[in-house]
């Protein structure tokens, strides 16, 4: 494995926590699950895998109470698949008829380092995808907007060089977080949370496979 650090900057955030069943709260940090999104944003493919290891806090947490308008709905399946046999379909979902309006309580100004190891799952020469990230990332180029929890807050995301800038000095259990979903069944996904304690700014983020990450 190899490992990499990404500088992480957005205005605003929310990594919801997933107790809460109608209004959008997030949690205190960005989670492992965001964190690797933000890498696979920049270079995946299905013979690597990433691994978050540790969660920098380089701005002070602040919260700001915003009201959206979301939609209420997805489009059925069995819509999908009468378009799909007939040839032609209304698939649309109109706003004006599905729009809810929620509170939620965001993060904004937020700026995070994060450390993720790039594990290669085949026999394949590691050097080509060392490249290859390494490139994407100091251009600050990606192949998905990278965003932060939800796809209407975009984050700058670039390869992190000289640490110029420290921590937080702040202390406190997170409780606990969501680190990320286990796959193992594939059509039913569970998530797997851990305890976070942030020491002077920093979250070290236990391997999925640890004793601390439960259901």
């Amino acid at each position: 494995m190899k490992r990499y650090c990404l500088s992480v900057v957005g205005e605003f955030a929310c990594f919801t926590r997933p107790e809460m069943k109608v209004e959008r709260v997030s949690y205190d940090i960005i989670t492992p699950s965001a964190a690797r999104a933000l890498f696979e944003a920049i270079l995946w493919k299905p013979a690597i895998r990433w691994h978050v290891r540790r969660i920098e806090v380089l701005k002070p947490i602040r919260w700001i109470n915003l009201r959206r308008n979301e939609v209420g709905a997805v489009i059925s399946t069995r819509n999908v698949q009468q378009a799909m046999t007939a040839g032609e379909g209304d698939l649309a979902l109109y706003v004006e008829d599905e729009r809810q309006q929620r509170a939620g309580l965001f993060l904004r100004d937020v700026a995070y380092r994060v450390h993720a190891d790039l594990e290669l799952c085949s026999a394949e020469p590691p050097q080509k995808y060392h490249e290859m990230f390494e490139r994407r990332a100091a251009k600050g180029q990606w192949v998905n907007q990278p965003y932060l929890g939800c796809r209407e807050f975009a984050a700058d995301v670039r390869l992190a060089g000289e640490v110029s800038s420290p921590a937080i000095q702040e202390s406190r259990d997170l409780g606990w977080m969501l680190h990320d979903l286990d796959f193992a069944q594939a059509s039913n996904p569970q998530p797997r949370f851990f305890r976070a304690q942030m020491n002077n700014g920093v979250i070290e983020v236990p391997s999925f496979e640890h004793a601390e990450v439960t259901q």
